[in-house]
């Protein structure tokens, strides 16, 4: 930064001082008032137009939310289903029967499936099992459908994904408005650290959320249905609603356990940790994370406990590396100023 020419006289810690105090112009309570409460109505109306954006696009959030339901057979597929030929009664899957039992080669299975057609056996009326050649793309078995139950289904779900939406949607505008009512009030340093906070956070946030959606629900959704199934209970359909609900609070919830470096960095640099800290509490971060993995999987399943937990540590570990990097910054900077001030 240029200096300026009546600060050449100034001593260098007159300087710094102003440079640290920073702010804006002094203001009456009433006028921090007027507006705070400016700041709550662009907030509340950039929510409201960002809510009936999500309505008017609510099928699309619909396709995008579902996404990882239709996808995740793909995950977690079974050798023994991908091989078995397809029983089909209409478009009705009634069963599956393994290759070995119709001399199919067991690699061409996919291209086969089995359609039970009514056949004329004189006075007689009775199925025949005829081999398709051609058979549609079939739905995978275990992926379960979503319906809405009651005539005010449709419209909770819309509702939940204008909510949800709305706040995503809206959430750079609202950080707007609220730095425009805080950040004139606050130092210099304070304003580089909150904008590299920011910054910082809402990177970390969306890669939470990326991950969850593309790599962690359709595990957690997958070991929700053999779970189901294993407990003997049917999971061929779900309720829409609970299902938008699921997905947006497991992104929402993976979003902000990925802020984690956030929070240790700053805890950091205000002085209440440091690297010897971070490095002892290795052991305690690693059963915190897990706890934090299980209440933000809402599956609860081991393994998708695991997955998220994983990345969380190794985030923990990228923390324990900075905060070392800027202790070693820090003692070379006290050794310089030493060896300046001893000659």
């Amino acid at each position: 930064m240029a200096t300026k020419p009546e600060e050449l006289d100034q001593p260098a810690d007159v300087v710094e001082a102003e440079e640290e105090e920073g702010g804006g112009p002094v203001k009456t309570f009433l006028e921090h008032l007027e507006d705070l409460r400016w700041m709550l109505i662009k907030c509340v109306v950039a929510v409201l137009v960002a809510m009936l954006v999500c309505l008017v696009g609510g099928k699309y959030l619909v396709t995008f939310l579902t996404w990882p339901l239709n996808h995740a057979p793909q995950l977690l597929a079974k050798a023994d289903k991908s091989t078995e030929v397809p029983v089909l009664l209409g478009t009705n899957v009634l069963g599956r029967l393994p290759p070995a039992t119709l001399d199919l080669p067991a690699n061409e299975t996919n291209r086969f499936v089995l359609r039970l057609l009514p056949k004329a056996d004189g006075t007689n009326l009775m199925l025949a099992m005829q081999l398709d050649t051609q058979p549609p793309e079939l739905k995978q078995s275990n992926t379960p459908g979503l319906i809405t139950l009651g005539p005010l289904s449709p419209i909770l779900v819309a509702l939940k994904l204008a909510i949800y939406g709305g706040l995503i949607l809206a959430s750079p505008f609202l950080l707007y408005f609220i730095g425009q009512f805080v950040l004139p009030a606050l130092k210099v340093r304070e304003k580089s650290i909150l904008f590299r906070a920011v910054a910082f956070g809402s990177v970390l946030f969306f890669i939470g959320v990326a991950f969850c959606y593309l790599v962690v629900s359709g595990f957690a959704l997958m070991a929700t249905v053999q779970f189901s199934e294993w407990m003997g209970f049917g999971a061929e359909q779900w309720r829409a609603e609970e299902y938008i609900t699921f997905m947006c609070r497991f992104m929402l919830g993976m979003g902000l356990a990925f802020e984690l470096p956030v929070v240790i960095l700053t805890l950091v640099k205000i002085e209440l940790l440091d690297y010897e800290q971070l490095v002892r509490f290795r052991q305690y971060a690693i059963v915190g994370n897990l706890v934090l993995a299980a209440f933000a999987t809402p599956s609860g399943d081991p393994f998708t406990m695991f997955l998220m937990a994983i990345p969380l540590q190794f985030l923990y570990e990228i923390s324990v590396l900075v905060a070392w990097y800027w202790k070693r910054k820090e003692r070379k900077q006290a050794a310089l100023a030493g060896q300046t001030a001893a000659s």
